[in-house]
């Protein structure tokens, strides 16, 4: 019959790797952490590090300040209208907005009578149903 192995791991110090892993960080990394070194010293040159230790010490009061005006409801028709403008430049076509660029780029004006045909045109209907209907909304009182 067989006779089973001991098997006894050896003891593994986790400070012991992570302080060699350490030792060996500057030479590995020593573009890098002079890049950091420049950027902390830039932080600190412009008063960053102040500011954002004032932050740390004062982070019950900026979240209570936060939540208070989350809570009005002026703020979150805000953020609502925000989500509503992003979704609605999202959808906007950027070579239609490119083509408009070049068109205000000309030299010479659009004629009186390309300009009617644009302007009856379904696309420039619409546009100004958006703007009529944006006018109105800020026009109109709750």
């Amino acid at each position: 019959m067989a006779h089973p192995i001991a098997f006894k791991p050896a003891a593994y110090d986790s400070k012991q790797g992570l302080m060699r892993r350490l030792e060996a960080a500057p030479a590995e990394h020593a573009e890098a952490l002079l890049v950091a070194y420049d950027l902390l010293q830039a932080a600190h040159d412009e008063g960053l590090l102040d500011t954002l230790h004032g932050m740390v010490h004062a982070k019950d009061v900026i979240a209570g300040k936060v939540a208070e005006g989350a809570r009005v409801q002026a703020s979150v028709d805000a953020l609502r209208n925000l989500v509503t403008v992003g979704r609605l430049l999202g959808s906007i076509n950027p070579e239609a907005l490119r083509a408009v660029d070049v068109a205000m780029a000309q030299t010479k004006p659009v004629g009186w009578w390309a300009l009617i045909r644009q302007a009856t045109s379904a696309d420039a209907r619409r546009g100004l149903g958006v703007a009529v209907g944006l006018l109105r909304a800020l026009g109109s009182r709750r």
